[in-house]
């Protein structure tokens, strides 16, 4: 099998297991920056290029795509998927994704709970808006961030409207939740594969913070999980379309909680806290996919 990886760095841990991952099994793969790749639309001849040679043969294609080069990155991906070539994570799934509010909206329609999410424009409506929320504390955070960057605490409604204020003065895009005190900065984050949960890590905050990503000084350790949780995770990935899916959840009082849905998950936080193989159980699911 030939699989192209599409990640704009070759030497991320996350790149490089897969490369490795996809070699020990005898796989044929080459990683290609989505941003070198450019293609030609037509009825009937849709073809794409990397670095002025022709890409053929391309059997399966793992994105690994920032929130950088969204736009692009699925465009490639959607070309790819035009070519008749297989991937887990289709161009659609991936936006799905990658835009929390129609994420949300998506999972709420599908009957599967999360934080309390309120969403509006116009400064007028704001106090409004909040008060349809409830009391602080409040969430509010990007609409297209990552790895717990534009997500403020914000423990007063003076400042949550402050917040709402600056974000408005950006002209960005966001989302104000209610805050689950009973969390204790910790969440969960599931793995899920082909439909399955393979491997699953808690991540807790580090002292002062309230965002438990690894990026943000987060600790990580391996979590076993309710047969609901698992439940909840797999129709999460499931309902946006995702063949692989990081689904973060929170413990609450109500029960378990989404509070997002990754599309291109890393692997060195949940590797090394769970110990499995998840990059050799991403290709095998290629492996059961792809026809040949």
């Amino acid at each position: 099998m030939k699989i192209a990886i599409l990640s704009r760095n070759a030497r991320l841990y996350s790149t490089r297991r897969l490369v490795e991952a996809a070699r020990e099994r005898g796989h044929v793969v080459r990683v290609l920056d989505p941003l070198r790749c450019y293609v030609r639309i037509a009825p009937g001849a849709v073809s794409m290029r990397y670095k002025g040679k022709a890409l053929r043969d391309i059997d399966a294609a793992i994105p690994r795509i920032g929130t950088s080069s969204t736009f692009y990155g699925t465009a490639v991906l959607r070309q790819f998927e035009m070519m008749g070539v297989y991937t887990p994570n289709p161009s659609d799934a991936v936006l799905r994704a990658r835009d929390k509010l129609r994420c949300l909206q998506i999972l709420s329609a599908q009957g599967l709970d999360m934080p309390v999410t309120v969403f509006g424009d116009n400064p007028d409506d704001t106090n409004d808006v909040l008060a349809m929320l409830g009391d602080p504390p409040h969430v509010i955070k990007l609409n297209e961030g990552s790895q717990g960057t534009g997500v403020v605490l914000a423990e007063k409604r003076s400042a949550s409207q402050s917040v709402v204020e600056a974000f408005r003065g950006l002209y960005a895009n966001f989302l104000v939740q209610e805050f689950i005190a009973e969390a204790k900065g910790s969440d969960l984050r599931c793995f899920v594969v082909g439909g399955k949960v393979v491997a699953a890590m808690q991540r807790d905050a580090s002292a002062g913070e309230f965002r438990a990503n690894l990026h943000r000084g987060g600790t990580a350790s391996k979590a076993d999980l309710s047969a609901q949780e698992k439940r909840i995770a797999i129709r999460a990935a499931a309902a946006l379309g995702l063949g692989i899916a990081g689904v973060d959840l929170l413990r609450s009082k109500r029960g378990p909680l989404i509070l997002e849905v990754n599309a291109s998950p890393g692997l060195e936080g949940i590797e090394a806290a769970t110990g499995v193989d998840v990059s050799d159980q991403i290709i095998r699911h290629l492996e059961r996919n792809v026809k040949k």
